[in-house]
């Protein structure tokens, strides 16, 4: 399956809620408040938030008043426009040129968002592309998740280093970076335990993790990202803030899409925070994880009009 299949495959959901909201008003050949009011609870279905939804009822009525007729074709591509607008630069980009080695990766959210499996998923997806990778089990909390990952990484070929449960997590951190760095690792990504970001004891044991790896690489890590279950809509953007707040993000993937219509969460938290999307989470497959393309999303969203919009 080709990267856009992949794509729309996993964002059909929300797909399906747009496209019968514009569909519709494209039968009727009309745009009254009441075709208005079904679009923008289309947008809040799929979380965008009020202010993209908004900008894109606004960004419609102009639209509408000066062509005189509700094209359902038109009123999408002025709605991509919209969104289009809103994400620009929101794609986040590994460089792989001239970085020290190891580069870290660590990955961080509340409790079921995916840090595990995205964990094993991005080590094949860099491994793919070339580069040596080893991950550190840092969830020591959940006797499962260091289980969950030696059969990722032997299924995957991936490097691991683990502790026993209840071990301390900064102390495997250590250790990953130590033998990352004495193997010549490209990438060392750390799974870290799912935490409430209410919880500052919780949210404290992070801090400490960074402080312990700086004694080595006082730049690292390299990469804070965020990894946010996209079924909980836009509970994720209040997730974000506080891990911003108390860890110091830079990035963000977004999992679990395929089981939702809540892909719009992807707008409201760069348009929040600019904070740039590293990867979807598209299925439960290790090439599921996806580098997140701005135009392989809105095309996902709108597909019935991609021939207009391309012509």
């Amino acid at each position: 399956m080709g990267i856009f299949s992949k794509f729309k495959s996993g964002l059909k959901r929300g797909s399906a809620v747009l496209q019968g909201a514009f569909e519709r008003v494209g039968v009727r050949g009309s745009l009254n408040q009441e075709d208005l009011f079904e679009i923008e609870e289309a947008f809040y279905a799929c979380d965008f938030g009020p202010e993209t939804t908004e900008e894109v009822l606004e960004e419609i009525k102009i639209s509408f008043r000066d062509q005189k007729k509700a094209d359902d074709g038109g009123l999408v591509n002025t709605a991509r426009t919209v969104l289009s607008k809103i994400l620009s630069g929101s794609e986040g980009m590994l460089d792989h040129s001239n970085d020290p080695s190891p580069q870290v990766i660590c990955l961080v959210g509340v409790n079921g968002s995916g840090k595990t499996t995205t964990c094993a998923k991005l080590g094949h997806q860099l491994s793919l592309s070339g580069k040596s990778v080893m991950i550190g089990a840092c969830d020591t909390f959940r006797a499962a998740a260091t289980e969950q990952l030696k059969e990722w990484a032997n299924r995957l070929a991936l490097d691991l280093v683990s502790g026993h449960h209840g071990s301390d997590a900064a102390a495997v951190a250590f250790d990953a970076y130590s033998s990352a760095l004495a193997k010549q690792t490209d990438y060392l990504l750390l799974d870290t335990a799912g935490r409430l970001h209410v919880k500052d004891n919780l949210m404290d044991e992070l801090s400490k993790l960074k402080r312990v790896i700086q004694k080595r690489e006082p730049a690292a890590p390299q990469h804070s990202w965020l990894v946010v279950d996209g079924s909980t809509g836009t509970n994720g953007l209040l997730q974000a803030k506080v891990f911003h707040q108390k860890f110091g993000l830079n990035g963000v993937v977004v999992t679990k899409l395929d089981g939702t219509s809540k892909g719009g969460v992807i707008v409201s938290i760069y348009r929040e925070l600019g904070l740039p999307i590293f990867y979807l989470g598209l299925g439960e497959q290790p090439d599921d994880l996806q580098p997140f393309s701005v135009e392989n999303y809105l095309d996902s969203l709108f597909p019935a009009y991609l021939s207009s919009i391309n012509a």
